[in-house]
């Protein structure tokens, strides 16, 4: 077997796989109801290297950050082989970013240049004219899925086409360096842009092998997106790595979910809290147990509905808990209660919950989770902001900013993001528990819970709204939903309100933007129903 030259190091690591296995099926990428495109490790490293030169010719190179803005296409890859080849850094934004936050992202990273897709190109004319010393370096055509290139620039198809290119001649060989930034997504201001460097990354492998217990039988699905941590650490990475191969959607959809794990015999797929919900409230198939899947990576599984998907769908859930930022537990299937996200790892972990002065919280005492590595300083580096990276560990220990507590045998819960409780009458609401009650309803294909200041003015107080979408486009009957509501909900966790609308925008992460819907609720608006209305 080929072995890399620096271990660890991405492009070091691919290019000997290319050379060991170079017609491996490593990943293959879901496009719904067009061609789907698998690549071979030497598929990677040969188009990898096509896109060093188009870095290097735009004047991209070392310590230099280049943007990608796109779906879930092999160009991810490519970049990724491109930046940890020649030592630049690549800032991976969520397609959906537009305007003036796509503006802030790509000037506060300072990015050269962008790679583009032809269906986001317009999102990027649109803010080039502030922008001028960012370039265009290519735009990737899919045929039928986006808006053809018009030739205004350089066509990444073409360039692909094009003859093969060597190894570079000056390459990066530090695996420690920077080799991408991640943004938060910003709910509380500007996003802020993580620095992940290249031995965090390459870490991931050792995770699936040693928490995961990923086996060269096992084949990954998921439907994030990449410019998320979580996609990267759950499944592209282990799969570059390990040699397993994985599928990945262009886009997550939750109706289609298994029949894709179905028709690529998947066995393991990541979710997170808010997809896993959407899928559960799909209406029941008789076949739904009848998939190949036997284990599924979750962070935030809702308690609510968390027996019930094993039992339904036929798998185990293995839940963890973690950031972009740092910070990392879990608890195995069959370990451990129900509703916990586990404990830290033994003798390389800590993590505890605290009060505003960093005393310990009592067993079932809601705090803070913080949390730092055994015998190693606590670092997050947060891009040009230097002071919001010294609070994030003020200490020596990372702040999570998520609410929770333990039990009595030191097993983690989450309870809230840290001023993110709804409270209604002086009791806390979980948004998942009405969320899951609201998911089976006939209906409703989606759900979103969120709080608004109390019509009481009590302080701290929330009406509660629950932001519906309809089953096949089925009109939905707020008379029908606040009654079904008093079947499944205790009274003080029945909504105020119901907020009809097309779709629940998401997040990278596939997280619920409450933010957003809250934006646009008004109790006058006609898509707005009032609990009191029905009672």
């Amino acid at each position: 077997m080929t072995e890399s030259k620096i271990p660890g190091h991405i492009a070091y690591e691919l290019d000997a796989r290319a050379e060991d296995k170079p017609d491996f099926n490593v990943v293959t990428f879901e496009n719904g109801d067009f061609p789907a495109e698998v690549l071979t490790y030497k598929d990677i490293v040969v188009a990898g290297r096509k896109l060093v030169r188009v870095l290097k010719n735009a004047g991209v190179g070392k310590g230099d950050s280049f943007a990608l803005l796109m779906r879930n296409h092999p160009e991810f890859l490519y970049a990724l082989y491109a930046a940890t080849a020649i030592g630049a850094v690549m800032i991976p934004i969520d397609p959906r970013v537009k305007g003036p936050r796509l503006s802030y992202m790509l000037s506060d990273s300072k990015s050269k240049g962008i790679i583009v897709s032809g269906e986001f190109m317009e999102n990027v004319r649109e803010v080039l004219p502030g922008l001028p010393d960012l370039k265009v370096l290519g735009v990737a055509y899919k045929e039928g899925m986006n808006v053809a290139v018009s030739g205004e620039f350089p066509s990444l198809n073409e360039i692909y086409q094009g003859p093969e290119v060597g190894p570079p001649d000056i390459r990066s060989d530090d695996v420690a360096v920077p080799i991408e930034v991640i943004y938060t997504s910003g709910t509380t201001g500007d996003p802020k842009g993580v620095v992940v460097k290249g031995n965090r990354l390459s870490q991931f492998s050792q995770l699936a092998l040693f928490v995961w217990q990923y086996t060269p039988q096992d084949k990954l699905y998921t439907g994030l997106s990449l410019t998320h941590g979580n996609a990267q650490a759950v499944t592209m990475v282990p799969s570059l790595m390990l040699n397993i191969p994985s599928v990945i959607s262009t886009k997550f959809t939750k109706s289609r979910v298994w029949d894709i794990c179905r028709k690529f015999n998947c066995t393991t797929f990541s979710l997170l809290g808010g997809m896993m919900m959407g899928i559960f409230s799909e209406p029941p198939k008789p076949d739904d147990a009848d998939n190949p899947v036997r284990l599924v990576l979750s962070a935030g599984t809702p308690l609510p509905i968390w027996e019930s998907f094993e039992k339904r769908f036929n798998v185990i859930i293995h839940e963890w808990y973690g950031a972009v930022e740092g910070g990392f537990a879990h608890k195995p299937p069959g370990v451990g209660p129900i509703g916990s996200f586990g404990k830290p790892l033994e003798g390389l972990m800590e993590m505890k919950v605290v009060r505003e002065d960093d005393t310990p919280c009592m067993p079932g005492e809601t705090g803070e989770i913080i949390f730092r590595m055994v015998g190693q300083t606590v670092e997050v580096d947060y891009l040009g902001k230097k002071k919001a990276s010294e609070e994030k560990t003020r200490g020596g220990w990372l702040r999570t900013g998520d609410m929770g507590h333990t039990d009595e045998a030191g097993w983690f819960f989450f309870d809230y993001r840290k001023g993110g409780g709804l409270r209604r009458s002086g009791d806390f609401i979980q948004p998942a528990y009405v969320e899951a009650g609201l998911a089976v309803h006939p209906d409703i294909s989606d759900v979103c819970v969120y709080g608004i200041p109390a019509a009481s003015g009590a302080p701290g107080e929330s009406d509660l709204v629950a932001a519906v979408v309809s089953m096949d486009g089925k009109t939905i009957d707020p008379k029908s939903v606040f009654a079904f509501c008093r079947q499944k909900l205790e009274g003080n966790a029945i909504p105020s309100y119901l907020q009809v609308v097309d779709a629940i925008p998401k997040s990278a992460s596939e997280k619920n933007l409450d933010r957003l819907l809250r934006d646009e609720f008004s109790k006058d608006a006609k898509n707005i129903y009032s609990y009191d209305n029905f009672k």
